[in-house]
């Protein structure tokens, strides 16, 4: 869905040369135009607009003095540094431009029709006058040399398999006397100059001849190989004409064939057959097919055709058309006319061999003109919801409009088409936010059409619905319509015949003002032209555009863009450099473009494409060229860009990785996008997004989430990107427009807690408002269904940097469970007969479903159903309650309930048998109500109401509670049943303190016996956990005699003594065993010197002092000195081995910095903590493979600390060890 946006035009008129134009060719290293004539050849700069050379070759012989000569070919050759020239007299000569040398390198006797070299420079081939085709080497040496007719068909001829004869197939409505029927070859058209014409595959392997066969006078295509061997004839095609041109990517052969009531341009397979077809827009005999050109990459056809004598006084022209071809649909983009009489009629046209879309005409008055074209796609540029998302594509006098907002349809289908009575070149939208809908069209006869959208008094005729219309459709479109046809006033109306593309770079700036930019035919200047639409004050068909005021700007201008939001328009200059034309200002200057550092902005490269945009509040020029180099400014940003667009506060690209990006620009920058765009960096999945290969960027639905994007077949594709959509939902939040973002949300698959999480606190405030919106009970369930505690804001759909400040969610809180609660609360405040559903939903969807109440609700449904008409019954509601819960769990739920009508309710719509439910139910209606709750309680494992309500059935069913107690371990809820002064209450502690010891924990087992009164299992659990003061408590309550104190008293110091509780053993022993000798020993055993001198002299017995304290004393004091002399030991053997270590490791470092000197550069990249650590390249592995080991578990991780600080010498990280070591005796022995 792209047009041919005129670049740039170059002139070179009335060239200063004898004779008249021929032919020409051109010199893309110099950049010059060779141009030849009857007279010789003469080489000119189209640039400065100067004759660089001028060789006569009628001086020298060549051509005839009279001036009847012709020179048939000419060829720049570039590794001779000459020219090659045919003359039709029969010579080729070689001229030296540098030296004017002539050298006749060959001479044909009958004369030469055409010379055509091969695109590799290594071959030439001529067509003889004696019909006969010679092969020579770059070196002329002749290779062979053939007769241009042939009998045979050539290698490739068809193999024929006899499947069944000509007489005995099916011929349609033609009849079976079509096979009987003889062919007619139709003779040559009217006008074919019976010449022969030769093109070359771009490969150089095989080349076409086109020529009239002399027996049948008609034209035969005929494919050679470049050995000059023939591979195929073409089939019999009546009215074959002479332009011939194979398509340099090698599948067609372009010709042209005239048909009783039409032209078309016919395309042959090497194979000789035909391949498809388009028809000009001609009649018959109305013109002639000059030639057939492709450009360089094969993307557009030039044809060249010019008009027939038909009326004595009517005016002929010369037309040039340009088609291209997108999902197997012919094109006519450009349509140039010429006078076909005259200085201004061309005599030669040639593609640029190096720029695929640049364009050389040469006309018969010594005119060179040159036009540049590039790819663009002409779209409404509004960004709000009343813009159509309109594309428009030229095709001929047709204008394809397609409105993506409400139809997408793949071309050539469009929406609806605009029929002008000329040939389309231009096509613009207007740059009004207000009006983008409408639209103008500039013709090839500098006519614009002015289209409006709008009411309109009646049907325009130009307007033709497409793909939308038809019978019995009724099309909800706004279509515009013809408002008026303007035509362009010129100074100099002569211009406009030399050079029939005079205005380029059409915008609609204002509603009646345009802008036009023109080039000068004399000097590199540029005009940027303002055209005013006159005040009529008559009705007129026709208006008139005049060229109020221009403005001349030295260089040439190749781009022109406007922002519809801050009115600015930003000009291109050829060498790159950006101008800001003021034409709001009354002087209308053009001042240069700058950056907020106040430098002038240039494009290092020029770009094809330009646009503007707001980055960081700065606005900016953006630009691609046609090497998909992508600049912000002068910045490059990313080299492989396929196209982009730029739509509200995002810029959305395409790249060669087959990716559509997407930027929000708002507090962007260069550096942000720069990374986003690096083929290193790896975007978040909503920037991000996977593309057919090759795919474009077509427009951006504004105020929608639609993205459509053209394949490189021509077919379109609609993507959703995730940051237009996540965008789009937000400003729909923003303005609480739920139902929009739900609708869009639950289409494009996006997470409904996002109405939620994007603001909690607006949402709940606001959720009348969102159930209001939404009205829809399915919808409303399908939101409860999706709800979370995840904030999705957080984890899928993150904000971007620049978003909204998002509101701290309460994270005591359930998130879940209070929309639940609200949007409840809610719906019972509307319409709670018409919400029931949803009420049932929010009562499921709560962190702990409320099945209980949900059922209560269903049985109350049930009791009293409402009239209201859009009620829900109950069987409805428990239909749809078996959707959201399992049946077995309901029913689990409704028998918790202890009601047996809703039990059978329950029971009878799931898939249970009576035979099962029934009995168990007959039984427990036969039980007294707090056994029978206990049972039901029992079979749902409720085991703690179970105990509650068999604790209220009596004593004798106390066993089976106690029973139950144990088995479940429900001590501590079954206490509460009881009071404490009661039996029950005595055995379940009991039974509490025992489970208690078994799992050893003695010491809350003796509380737990002690509080009920079980002294003597409370004694036992004491002594176990060695509690003396507790156990002697407990002996006290026992009444223990005073041998028996003193047995528990030994008993206790044993164990105390076992606990390494040297002085509470002591304690015991003297206070209750009365043995304080025994204390003492045991006081002297656990080094408390000072307490056993208290004792020895609170009994007054001092030999206690030379007997045991001493002794025990010194030997202690021997202990430590041996120990502290081995620790100093060890501490002087590591201070001398860690000084060692680290003399060595510095020497292992200088090594290192000497053996790796080139590597030097890259020793910032490592931190000063990674220098120290690891001080060879060993001991980096060692570390990365024990973090591998370090992951597994706590155990591995302690295992490999312990090895990697090992003090066995020569290790890696001996050093760390020994300070770890020496670290631990200072803290020992201090």
């Amino acid at each position: 869905m792209r047009n041919l946006k005129l670049l740039r035009t170059l002139e070179f008129r009335d060239i200063p040369a004898p004779g008249k134009p021929q032919c020409f060719s051109l010199r893309t290293e110099q950049g010059t135009v060779l141009i030849g004539s009857e007279h010789g050849l003469i080489e000119v700069d189209p640039v400065t607009r100067e004759v660089k050379n001028e060789i006569p070759l009628a001086a020298e012989g060549f051509l005839p003095e009279d001036g009847s000569g012709c020179i048939v070919g000419i060829q720049d050759l570039l590794d001779q540094e000459s020219v090659c020239v045919a003359t039709a007299s029969g010579d080729v000569v070689l001229c030296n431009l540098s030296t004017h040398q002539l050298e006749c390198v060959g001479s044909v006797a009958s004369g030469i029709s055409v010379m055509s070299w091969s695109p590799d420079q290594e071959l030439v081939l001529l067509a003889t006058g004696q019909q006969t085709l010679i092969l020579m080497t770059k070196d002329f040496e002749p290779i062979l040399e053939q007769q241009i007719h042939q009998d045979d068909f050539g290698e490739s001829k068809f193999i024929t398999v006899g499947w069944g004869k000509k007489e005995t197939q099916f011929h349609g409505s033609e009849g079976r006397q079509a096979a009987f029927q003889m062919q007619m070859h139709e003779s040559a058209l009217s006008w074919d100059d019976h010449r022969p014409q030769i093109t070359w595959r771009g490969d150089g392997q095989f080349f076409a001849v086109s020529v009239v066969c002399p027996e049948t006078g008609s034209r035969k295509v005929r494919v050679w190989n470049r050995e000059l061997a023939l591979q195929s004839t073409s089939e019999p095609v009546a009215g074959l004409g002479p332009a011939l041109a194979w398509r340099p990517s090698g599948s067609l052969i372009a010709s042209t064939q005239g048909k009783p009531n039409q032209q078309d341009v016919v395309f042959f397979e090497k194979n000789g057959l035909l391949h498809g077809h388009f028809i000009l827009p001609f009649l018959k005999d109305e013109v002639k097919v000059n030639g057939l050109l492709w450009n360089a990459d094969s993307s557009v056809l030039a044809v060249w055709l010019e008009d027939l004598q038909t009326e004595e006084n009517s005016t002929l022209k010369t037309y040039v058309q340009l088609w291209t071809v997108g999902n197997y649909h012919w094109y006519l983009k450009q349509n140039l006319h010429f006078s076909s009489c005259g200085k201004s009629k061309p005599v030669s046209l040639m593609w640029d061999p190096v720029t695929p879309y640049q364009l050389h005409v040469l006309c018969q008055g010594w005119h060179y003109l040159c036009y540049e074209w590039h790819w663009t796609t002409d779209r409404s540029s509004g960004d709000n919801a009343s813009d159509l998302a309109n594309v428009a594509v030229i095709d001929g006098y047709r204008v394809l409009v397609t409105v993506f907002r409400q139809t997408v349809v793949p071309p050539p289908l469009c929406t609806y088409q605009l029929l002008l009575p000329q040939p389309v070149n231009q096509v613009v939208f207007s740059t009004h936010p207000q009006k983008s809908n409408d639209l103008a069209v500039l013709d090839a006869i500098n006519q614009i059409s002015v289209y409006k959208c709008g009411d309109s008094p009646c049907a325009d005729p130009t307007v033709k619905l497409g793909a939308v219309g038809g019978n019995g459709f009724k099309v909800s479109l706004s279509i515009p319509h013809l408002e008026k046809r303007y035509k362009i006033q010129f100074e100099n109306n002569e211009d406009q015949e030399v050079n029939p593309l005079k205005l380029g770079l059409l915008t609609w700036i204002q509603e009646d003002i345009f802008l036009a930019i023109s080039h000068s035919p004399s000097s590199r200047q540029s005009f940027i032209h303002r055209m005013t639409m006159a005040l009529s004050e008559t009705d007129e068909e026709q208006g008139q555009l005049n060229v109020s005021s221009s403005v001349v700007v030295d260089g040439i201008i190749i781009s022109l863009c406007c922002n519809s939001k801050t009115k600015s328009i930003a000009l291109q200059l050829a060498d790159g450099q950006i101008f800001k034309y003021l034409w709001e200002s009354p002087s209308l200057a053009v001042e240069p473009w700058k950056n907020p550092g106040g430098v002038a902005v240039r494009f290092p490269h020029p770009c094809m494409q330009t646009e503007l945009a707001i980055i960081a509040g700065e606005e900016c020029v953006l630009g691609l060229t046609d090497r998909c180099r992508f600049f912000i400014n002068d910045t490059e940003v990313a080299s492989n860009i396929t196209s982009f667009a730029v739509y509200d506060e995002f810029l959305l690209l395409t790249t060669h990785s087959h990716t559509c990006q997407c930027f929000c620009l708002r507090d962007a920058s260069f550096k942000t996008l720069q990374a986003g765009l690096s083929s290193s960096n790896v975007s978040n999945e909503e920037t991000l997004r996977k593309v057919e290969r090759g795919s474009r960027v077509v427009t951006v639905v504004p105020q929608d989430t639609k993205l459509i994007l053209q394949m490189p077949r021509g077919n379109l594709e609609v993507v959703h990107h995730r940051a237009l959509v996540l965008a789009q939902i937000r400003k729909w939040l923003d303005k609480l427009m739920f139902k929009e973002a739900f609708e869009c949300m639950r289409k494009l698959r996006i997470n409904l807690n996002l109405l939620h999480d994007h603001n909690p606190k607006v949402f709940l405030e606001n959720v009348e408002t969102f159930i209001k919106q939404i009205d829809s009970v399915n919808h409303i369930n399908l939101f409860f269904t999706e709800l979370k505690e995840e904030d999705v804001t957080k984890t899928m759909y993150p904000p971007p940097v620049s978003g909204n400040v998002q509101l701290p969610r309460d994270l005591h809180g359930k998130s879940v469970d209070l929309i639940c609660d609200t949007l409840r609360a809610a719906m019972e405040n509307i319409n709670p007969h018409k919400y029931c559903l949803s009420i049932l939903t929010s009562h499921v969807k709560k962190t702990t479903p409320e099945l209980e109440v949900v059922l209560q609700k269903v049985h109350e449904l049930q009791g009293n159903a409402p009239s209201v008409p859009d009620a829900v019954s109950a069987e409805e509601a428990l239909k749809y309650l078996l959707l959201l819960v399992d049946v077995n769990e309901l029913y689990d739920h409704s028998l918790g309930t202890y009601d047996f009508d809703l039990v059978l309710m329950v029971a009878e719509k799931s898939q249970k048998d009576p035979k099962e439910y029934l009995p168990f139910l007959n039984t427990l209606k036969k039980m007294e109500t707090n056994y029978q709750r206990f049972t039901i309680d029992k079979h749902l494992k409720r085991y703690e109401k179970a105990i509650g309500h068999l604790s209220k059935c009596g004593p004798e069913y106390f066993p089976e509670c106690l029973n139950l107690i144990k088995d479940k371990n429900l001590y501590n809820e079954a206490l509460k049943l009881y009071p404490p002064d009661s039996q029950q209450y005595k055995d379940i502690s009991v039974a509490y303190g025992e489970h208690l010891m078994q799992e050893h924990l003695h010491e809350p087992a003796g509380l737990v016996f002690a509080r009920c009164g079980a002294h003597e299992k409370a004694l036992e659990a004491f002594l176990a956990c060695g509690s003396w003061q507790q156990a002697l408590c407990m002996a006290a309550q026992l009444n223990f005699t005073k041998d028996q104190l003193a047995g528990l008293g030994r008993t206790l110091a044993g164990k105390l003594v076992e606990q390494r509780k040297h002085s509470d053993a002591a304690t015991v022993l003297e206070q209750y065993a009365q043995d304080y000798e025994e204390a003492v020993l045991l006081l002297l055993d656990g080094t408390a010197w000072e307490e056993a001198l208290r004792m020895v002299y609170k009994y007054n017995r001092l030999d206690i002092i030379e007997t045991n304290i001493k002794p025990s004393i010194l030997e202690a004091q021997k202990n430590y000195m041996a120990f502290l002399d081995s620790q100093t030991a060890t501490f002087s053997c590591h201070k001398k081995r860690l000084l060692v270590v680290r003399e060595l490791k510095e020497q292992a470092q200088q090594g290192n910095l000497d053996d790796e000197g080139p590597h030097a550069q890259e020793s910032d990249l490592f931190s000063e903590t990674s220098s120290v650590m690891s001080g060879s390249d060993v001991s980096g592995r060692y570390s990365h493979s024990n973090s591998r080991i370090s992951a597994r578990s706590s155990k591995n991780r302690r295992k490999a600390e312990r090895k990697k600080h090992s003090l066995k010498e020569g290790s890696p990280l001996e050093d760390l060890a020994l300070l770890e070591a020496l670290n631990e005796m200072r803290y020992t022995i201090f």
